[in-house]
């Protein structure tokens, strides 16, 4: 039987990187795009329980695609259990334009809470972003992102997702998070990562309205030094590829009888 692979983002439907994804998996299998309609980054794993979803049949880069009016988690549920009526047997959301490592996006990435939200069924789940190199990028419009940043990581998806199709996730492995350095080239080194802590220095800037009422933004810079084996490591430091694998149980590894203490 032929596999049946869902494609998902967070960048929205017209993103350069959707196409790029698909480019990644089209000799793979059937490919469904279901992704948001809109940017939705830094929604991580929102769901929308308050609200009717909308899905509208478009042509995202001359590939025919479903867009969802609303999270990434939601167009990976209605891609499911709405567009394809069954379990695929791959998701792939990417490609992020804005690499997503350490524990800040883990849990804030809409990319990523696509991916999580398949893994959550059991369906072998693939995250894949690309570094760039000028934060502002991130918030631009993603249609106009240079293609030929994608080249050598749609090959490296496409070799990853060939052999989880193959052979499935390996054991207690729910997602494979891949980020692809900005200058990545075909000999690129691959490196397989545990997440960082932290990948921001949060920061909040004050400022006044024209009325002189006080709004916020939330800011801060890249940390780009991080300890060895660890994806900002990879990724900021040696220019490399990074794989890490991720589980949803997020349980301490500890002894237990450590928590009665507290009770």
């Amino acid at each position: 039987m032929v596999p049946k692979i869902l494609v998902t983002n967070d960048d929205g439907v017209y993103s350069t990187g959707l196409k790029a994804a698909f480019d990644s998996v089209s000799d793979l299998g059937e490919v469904t795009i279901s992704a948001p309609a809109v940017q939705q980054s830094g929604v991580g794993r929102s769901i929308s329980i308050f609200e009717p979803l909308r899905i509208t049949k478009t042509n995202a880069g001359g590939i025919p695609a479903y867009s969802v009016g609303g999270t990434p988690t939601d167009a990976v549920i209605l891609g499911i259990f709405a567009i394809l009526k069954e379990m695929p047997d791959l998701v792939l959301s990417g490609f992020n334009i804005g690499e997503n490592i350490s524990t800040d996006t883990i849990t804030t990435s809409g990319t990523i809470g696509g991916a999580l939200e398949a893994a959550s069924y059991g369906v072998p789940a693939i995250a894949a972003s690309i570094q760039v190199l000028d934060e502002g990028q991130k918030f631009d419009d993603p249609r106009d992102y240079h293609r030929e940043r994608f080249e050598v990581g749609i090959k490296v998806v496409n070799r990853i997702a060939r052999n989880v199709l193959r052979h499935g996730m390996p054991e207690n492995v729910d997602l494979l998070n891949i980020n692809i350095p900005y200058h990545a080239e075909e000999d690129t080194p691959v490196e397989i990562t545990r997440l960082a802590r932290k990948v921001f220095k949060t920061d909040v800037e004050e400022r006044r309205d024209p009325r002189g009422r006080p709004y916020y933004w939330i800011a801060g810079d890249l940390i780009r030094e991080e300890e060895e084996g660890t994806d900002v490591h990879a990724i900021m430091q040696k220019g490399y590829i990074s794989i890490t694998p991720i589980s949803l149980d997020s349980t301490a590894r500890i002894d237990f009888s450590e928590i009665e203490k507290y009770l």
